[in-house]
């Protein structure tokens, strides 16, 4: 029998083993940016659990750039001996390596959500943040600093040095976070972006930041190895990004190298009415792969190996990315092929454990 999730993938030089990713998920347990014992047994069991890509949580590419002080970071050479850790325990269970390249904006500087999640403020070890006009997320908060151009260079030179270091640790997969309300989405919602310069004001110049980033990341990063792009497909919120857009964008995207565009939606403001539901966001996904042809990644309350199967299936989108669901059961691949009937490799360590069809 076949079972569409269980069908390979690939994307250049690289071939999934099956259509489930472990979404990037934050985990907040990092000093200074450098991964630890946490990450290693948090990616490493949804490698040995089955999935077919493993990407981290967003790694901050700048110390300013990380959500909270205890985001994962990649700004430094230092970062990059544990993430090899990492990255070779994954490859051994036979998923690939991914990493999710992120500034975290205006959204930048708050404490863990176990924390509170409050703005911290710069005398308590917090920082200013950047953003591409001073408006501050949350009314009350600090308002960030408009990027220059010098700052809009850093950003973008920060992001290729990432994508380095992203290669020495050893990860085969580099996806670049566009959407959640961060910098490059702030970028390119006209709710967030108010300049008047080359980076505001039309749709072309709202997406040059994005077009910058992914060409100086493409330009580093190897021919054979994949390039990913998150972004909310809708802020839904009028007068903000929409689906139309996105499919906009994902065409251009497609002409820099992009890979497959990774459909999420909304972080960009906080009160807007987001219609939360099982599948909410597969739609976005659909639709993005069916009008540009770009290969396409759905999101956001999966949670049954028969409803991954079926987008897949019915070719709403290329690749199913699981969050939640996989820190509810790392094994969720495991058990969906059981479910599925569908014969995957077990860990050698696991298979006496294994049921039978």
């Amino acid at each position: 029998m076949s079972v569409s999730l269980f069908s390979p993938l690939t994307l250049r030089g690289i071939t999934l083993k099956n259509r489930i990713a472990v979404s990037p998920m934050c985990e907040y347990s990092s000093v200074d940016g450098f991964a630890n014992d946490w990450h290693l047994v948090h990616l490493g069991s949804r490698a040995v659990g089955g999935a077919g890509l493993v990407l981290t949580e967003a790694a901050a590419v700048s110390p300013e750039g990380r959500i909270t002080p205890d985001d994962l970071g990649i700004w430094k050479a230092e970062h990059v001996p544990f993430l090899q850790r990492i990255t070779a325990f994954i490859e051994g269970q036979g998923a690939v390596a991914g990493i999710q390249l992120a500034h975290a904006g205006r959204k930048a500087s708050h404490a863990s959500p176990w924390k509170g999640g409050a703005e911290v403020p710069e005398t308590a070890g917090g920082w200013r943040t950047v953003a591409p006009s001073a408006l501050p997320f949350t009314d009350g908060e600090t308002p960030p600093l408009a990027l220059d151009e010098a700052g809009i260079q850093k950003v973008v030179a920060d992001f290729r040095a990432a994508a380095v270091r992203s290669l020495e640790a050893g990860f085969r997969v580099i996806e670049l976070h566009a959407a959640h309300g961060y910098l490059l989405h702030e970028f390119l919602s006209p709710l967030s972006n108010q300049r008047t310069d080359a980076y505001g004001g039309s749709f072309e110049n709202r997406i040059r930041l994005l077009l910058d980033v992914t060409d100086a990341t493409r330009a580093v990063w190897p021919e054979q190895h994949p390039l990913l792009v998150r972004i909310s497909a809708t802020d839904w919120t009028e007068g903000g990004w929409t689906i139309d857009d996105s499919v906009a964008l994902a065409a251009v995207l497609k002409t820099r190298g992009v890979d497959l565009i990774d459909c999420s939606t909304g972080g960009n403001v906080p009160r807007a009415a987001i219609p939360v539901g099982p599948l909410y966001q597969v739609p976005f996904a659909e639709r993005v792969k069916q009008e540009t042809g770009v290969p396409t990644g759905a999101v956001g309350l999966i949670t049954t190996p028969a409803e991954a199967e079926s987008i897949i299936g019915q070719g709403q989108a290329d690749l199913v990315l699981l969050a939640r669901e996989l820190l509810r059961d790392p094994y969720f691949p495991l058990r969906a092929a059981h479910e599925l009937h569908a014969e995957v490799q077990w860990p050698e360590q696991y298979v006496r454990a294994k049921p039978r069809q």
